[in-house]
């Protein structure tokens, strides 16, 4: 039994353990908790998401959909490993299950088979979503079994806990098949030896040297930049172009008009997809040194 991680917390810990992190929109406010409770915090829940594509995956999540709000989990682990933040609070992720299940992860035993509806999930774990159709055929490549090892074993290493303390959604209740394509006992058998030890540290890399945020207000003065034509080729590359010509060095509507895609891609809404740049975005897109 244990209180919610900060998002500070979180992500410390779960770069500690070498998970590749990534945080998506307004992942530290973004939460269920107007609907219930969130804590005092079990255990680990891995699902699968039954889609396919990083980005689509990572959307649905983020949104839900109009029978089940968003979050649906707290973070999205994608093939290649990359682990992608969308709630610090509650999700609906886990739904109802079986309270002799949650009795069971408390005192890190053998689990029963699931048989009833009586325990609220939502409050009791963290989820995780893995990116796969849940078909049996779809493969789990190594990169994204890794980072289930790791996301879990860093959550069960800072509160103390063994690997017992992870289970899979289709354990929690009978309604549910998730995940399909791996066995849960031999992945809290990897937790397990990844807990024997200290975290294995992610190697030092260099650091790849990006642009600084220029401030909004430069970009309000339609300004004419190398700058600008290095952030139009990125805003291509990652799909969010709304060019005709281009990109060039003079900042145009067509500019404003990718960003706007690219800040609603990361999640943002409303006024904070206007298209005008923010540190945070612009952090997120990487622009390269010019």
């Amino acid at each position: 039994m244990a209180t919610p991680f900060t998002p500070d917390r979180l992500v410390e810990i779960l770069r500690a353990e070498g998970v590749r992190v990534i945080e998506y929109g307004q992942w530290r406010t973004h939460n269920r908790n107007h609907k219930g409770s969130f804590g005092p915090i079990n255990g680990v829940m891995i699902h699968h998401t039954v889609s396919s594509g990083t980005d689509n995956s990572v959307r649905l999540c983020y949104d839900g959909y109009a029978d089940l709000p968003g979050p649906l989990c707290h973070g999205v682990i994608a093939k290649d490993g990359s682990v992608y933040l969308i709630s610090s609070g509650r999700a609906n992720h886990a739904g109802a299950g079986d309270r002799d299940v949650l009795a069971a992860v408390v005192d890190e035993r053998a689990l029963p088979a699931p048989n009833d509806r009586s325990a609220d999930g939502n409050t009791h774990f963290y989820g995780f979503e893995c990116v796969n159709l849940g078909d049996g055929r779809d493969p789990w490549p190594e990169a994204q079994l890794d980072a289930i090892e790791r996301a879990s074993a860093a959550i069960c290493r800072a509160y103390g806990w063994s690997a017992a303390s992870v289970i899979g959604h289709k354990e929690w209740t009978n309604q549910k098949t998730d995940p399909r394509g791996f066995s849960m006992t031999e992945m809290r058998a990897r937790i397990d030896r990844r807990l024997g030890g200290e975290p294995e540290r992610p190697k030092p890399t260099p650091a790849p040297k990006y642009e600084p945020f220029p401030g909004v207000a430069w970009f309000k003065k339609h300004p004419r930049s190398p700058i600008i034509t290095a952030m139009g080729r990125r805003l291509v590359a990652v799909g969010c172009g709304a060019y005709r010509e281009g990109p060039g060095p003079q900042w145009t509507e067509s500019d404003r008009q990718s960003y706007a895609r690219w800040q609603r891609h990361l999640g943002y809404r409303g006024d904070d997809a206007d298209g005008w740049p923010g540190r945070a975005s612009w952090d997120a897109l990487k622009v390269p040194t010019v």
